[in-house]
Parts: structure tokens; sequence; C-alpha cells
């Protein structure tokens, strides 16, 4: 399992790495949209954890891209802006389901993975 977690804040996502780290999942981490889109230009993830709000491309944005790259990518958002319910009213409008609030529990962060690529569709070989 390969995932790539995508924040403008520098200590959540390099300590949200660490920790899956521990636990067996890999995990890249990157602070803007570019830099994120830079690493699945050369690599494959099975998952992408996008913040909802940062500086120049939005995660809603960023899925979209990534997902043009990599159609089989399951995606989670973090949102620590504003209410749930405006967060789910926004996110279900562009497709995005599956969200965290901040601060991320890592038990329910590894939960939330887990339910999500157990709906990647396996070819069978």
């Amino acid at each position: 399992m390969h995932i790539l977690l995508v924040d403008d804040e520098k200590e959540l996502v390099a300590t949200l790495a660490e920790r899956l780290s521990m636990r067996g999942i890999e995990a890249d981490w990157a602070t803007t949209g570019e830099e994120a889109l830079a690493y699945a230009a050369s690599r494959t993830y099975d998952l992408a954890l996008l913040d909802i709000k940062m500086p120049r491309m939005g995660g809603l944005e960023l899925k979209k891209k990534l997902h043009t790259l990599h159609p089989e990518m399951k995606f989670i958002f973090l949102t620590g802006h504003g209410s749930e319910e405006d967060f789910v009213t926004g996110a279900s409008e562009a497709g995005a389901d599956n969200y965290l609030i901040k601060p991320v529990n890592i038990q329910t962060l590894i939960a939330k993975i887990s339910k999500a690529l157990k709906e990647i569709p396996h070819s069978e070989t």
C-alpha cells in the first residue's frame, strides 16, 4: 500500500507519514498541489489524503488532476476550516464523501484508509 499525503502544514504531513510508516503503510508527503502532482507523475499511489484548503491549489482541484493521472486512486480529504456541515455540502458537490476533520486521529485515519482501499477492484491474474 502506497499513499500520498498533501497538506500545507509540513509538521502534520511529516508526522502522519512517520506514524503510518510505523504501521507498515508507505507514505510520501507534499506541502503543495504542484509538489504532489510531481510525485504522482513518477509513481503510482493507491490513495491520496488531501487537505481541502491550501494556497494556490486546494484539495478538490488537486483531486481532479490526480484522478486524471491515476483514475483508480482513492481519496480522503482533510479539513480544519468551517463546520462539518459546510464541508460536507461543498465536498459532496465535488464528489468527495470520504473526509476527516483535523486534528486527525491516527486510528480513525487507518480505518478510513483500509475501508477506501478495500473498494479498489483487483484484476484477476
